[in-house]
């Protein structure tokens, strides 16, 4: 699954910054990357908390390197940097107080283009993990919304192993239409899945997935009625639209969309 992606490392370096640099899982990876040497590593955290946990679980973090915020020569930058960007929402007081919390440090090196980019949640929630990179970074132009899948392999038996991208499972809890004060639609609830749809597919891509979308619901090309099957239908209708070149359906039952027999 990762064939492409590692293709991509190669070509181009690239600095990866955890936001939780003591955390095993955390160290795991950063230990795989490095042994691989796929990419630069930027661990925060005490170095000296950092290191006494890799040497617990035996690995080898020397070439990485450990930032302790408290210690960042660069923080009066970074939270000058910081202000600007909240436009007076945060004072420096309280940019000072957020930068010394792994999740904000590490967004602001990705701001500042001191990493390429960022994993965190290791420990932090989705929300603090999401939020920084809200305020910092922010969406990318023309995008009305933020949304996350998931990448899955599963086997589903008589040796068909399937990869499956899963949007979205941990933003959105539900889809709204977005209205003006004067209660005229300005965005439609359908239209943010189909942008969720469409982003997630995009990232399927990444992971070399051939992607053919399907927008599930409890019902299949309306068998069922209420609920979420008229959003599911009518973004599969907006989807289309915005990517005719992608293979879409819906809407579907989960079994209907992933078992060719059904």
């Amino acid at each position: 699954m990762f064939e492409k992606l590692i293709e991509k490392l190669h070509e181009t370096r690239r600095t990866i910054v955890f936001t939780e640099g003591t955390d095993y899982r955390i160290q795991n990876a950063a230990n795989r990357l490095l042994a691989e040497d796929l990419m630069d590593v930027v661990l925060v955290g005490k170095p000296e908390d950092v290191l006494a946990a890799a040497q617990k679980d035996g690995y080898d973090l020397s070439r990485a390197t450990i930032v302790d915020p408290e210690t960042y020569e660069g923080m009066d930058e970074m939270v000058e940097k910081m202000v600007e960007l909240r436009k007076g929402k945060m004072s420096p007081e309280d940019c000072r107080a957020n930068l010394l919390k792994g999740n904000y440090f590490g967004t602001m090196l990705v701001k500042m283009g001191k990493a390429d980019c960022l994993l965190g949640g290791a420990t932090y929630s989705t929300a603090d993990t999401v939020r920084p990179a809200l305020q910092l970074v922010k969406t990318k132009p023309g995008a009305h919304l933020v949304s996350s899948c998931f990448i899955m392999n599963r086997d589903f038996g008589e040796e068909r192993l399937r990869t499956i991208c899963m949007g979205d499972c941990a933003i959105n809890i539900d889809y709204q239409d977005d209205v003006d004060k004067d209660g005229n639609v300005k965005f439609t609830a359908a239209q943010k899945l189909a942008e969720v749809a469409v982003e997630s597919a995009k990232t399927a891509k990444v992971f070399g997935i051939d992607p053919k979308v399907a927008f599930l619901s409890f019902s299949t090309r309306g068998s069922g009625k209420g609920g979420t099957v008229a959003l599911s239908a009518e973004a599969t209708k907006v989807a289309k639209e915005l990517a005719p070149d992608l293979a879409i359906d819906g809407e579907m039952q989960f079994d209907a969309a992933v078992a060719p027999e059904v």
